[in-house]
């Protein structure tokens, strides 16, 4: 599988992790090669297959994943051990964080707050 995405060399310090701010190296669903993305604290914070992205300010931070087709955007902030996949869109000032998990068609927009902080069985 071709990689979908380098980091640019761009970084920025917030709550003591450093994110790298990264860049589509190929085409895929809505984005396009060399199109800037967001911010991810590590390569496994996006998921290589699918259509996945993090772009505008939004970051991905700890062990979160963003994968399927699911997309971060505007200013929004996924961390812990989250995960957004499927068709998930997590948009403007949400926050995602914990265990918890956002998925299927799933909006999470505006200043909305989701967390799940006790054990997934």
């Amino acid at each position: 599988m071709n990689k979908k995405f380098e980091f640019t060399g761009e970084t920025k310090a917030i709550l003591g992790n450093t994110l790298h701010r990264i860049r589509a190296l190929i085409s895929f669903g809505e984005v396009e090669a060399g199109e800037l993305g967001g911010w991810i604290e590590k390569e496994k914070n996006l998921d290589a297959s699918g259509d996945a992205w993090v772009s505008g300010n939004a970051c991905v931070s700890g062990d979160a994943c963003v994968s399927g087709d699911a997309w971060v955007y505007g200013d929004a902030w996924v961390s812990g051990n989250a995960r957004v996949y499927g068709d998930a869109r997590v948009c403007g000032d949400a926050w995602v964080y914990g265990t918890a998990r956002v998925y299927g068609n799933a909006r999470l927009c505006g200043v909305a707050r989701c967390s799940v902080h006790a054990p997934l069985t």
